[in-house]
């Protein structure tokens, strides 16, 4: 195998977790994957895997040497297509990770559409809502919903959403609907259960930043469960309106306290950073962000 060749079983072993599984994408033995990495760590004398019997994982060494060989493969296949005419057609795997409500909700239509319209593009779309590492997972884009920190990952925003707190026409008739936010402890919350703030709610009103500590009958960490109970009268939620936002404008859900100002959340994509982002990469992101845009269907303003 030549250089790059070494180059690409690393990266695939790194990206698929395994000799095995990164054999069968390179469509070779999975010796042959093995003694490829074997010949690129003699000749760059490092250790670029930690090998046991059920494991392989980069190094550190590796892990750096992983970024910069995935994006000067990246930059090499851009080369390759341009020099073949075949630029506007890009192809390609893109590995996705996504929230899982996001990624049921809006993601998954927004990824057929795309594969529609690029034909030579595959997509594996992983969704959870656990905080990825996206290199050390071998993610080529991470969708992340929240307000972000600085991050080595470069970030590109692809819409926000507004935070909604919001309960069913039947609950509010049945119980006093909350006119300040000190009410809040008498009525039933639903909680999201992976919030940074723990069970803390941070309103902001006319004069100041909130915070409450609600009082949750219903904890989740799925957004869209704790959607179906407010829809059911369950009590009061705080959800992002790409949940919510469809059974607001539909009026199965009324939001609560709309004098009061909820900060909203950025979507964003993140990726690692190189001189050039592959072209495949490129379009997938151009597509969303067109999908998506400045006011989402799910927007209430």
């Amino acid at each position: 195998m030549d250089k790059f060749a070494r180059m690409a079983a690393f990266v695939e072993t790194v990206s698929q977790g395994g000799f095995a599984a990164a054999a069968r994408r390179l469509n070779v033995s999975r010796s042959a994957v093995s003694k490829s990495i074997q010949a690129l760590e003699a000749e760059l004398g490092i250790q670029l895997l930690q090998r046991t019997t059920r494991v392989v994982s980069p190094t550190a060494a590796g892990l750096a040497y992983f970024e910069r060989a995935k994006a000067i493969l990246a930059e090499v296949a851009d080369v390759d297509a341009s020099i073949s005419g075949s630029l506007g057609a890009p192809r390609g795997l893109v590995r996705v990770n996504a929230p899982m409500s996001f990624g049921t909700l809006h993601l998954a239509d927004a990824v057929i559409d795309f594969m529609a319209e690029y034909r030579d593009i595959s997509i594996q779309l992983t969704l959870n809502d656990r905080l990825v590492d996206p290199i050390e997972d071998g993610h080529d884009i991470t969708i992340r919903i929240a307000n972000l920190t600085d991050s080595s990952l470069v970030a590109r925003k692809i819409t926000s959403t507004q935070m909604v707190l919001c309960a069913s026409p039947r609950y509010l008739k049945a119980n006093k609907a909350p006119k300040t936010t000190a009410d809040l402890a008498l009525h039933e919350c639903l909680h999201y259960g992976l919030s940074a703030s723990g069970t803390q709610w941070k309103l902001k009103g006319q004069r100041s930043l909130e915070s409450v500590t609600v009082r949750y009958r219903l904890c989740s960490n799925n957004g869209e469960v704790l959607r179906a109970a407010a829809i059911k009268g369950a009590g009061i939620a705080l959800l992002p309106a790409f949940i919510v936002g469809p059974d607001v404008q539909a009026g199965r859900l009324k939001t609560v306290f709309t004098d009061y100002e909820l900060a909203p959340l950025t979507i964003s994509a993140l990726y690692a950073p190189s001189r050039h982002l592959s072209t495949t990469i490129r379009v997938f992101l151009d597509f969303l962000v067109k999908r998506f845009g400045d006011r989402p269907s799910w927007s209430l303003t």
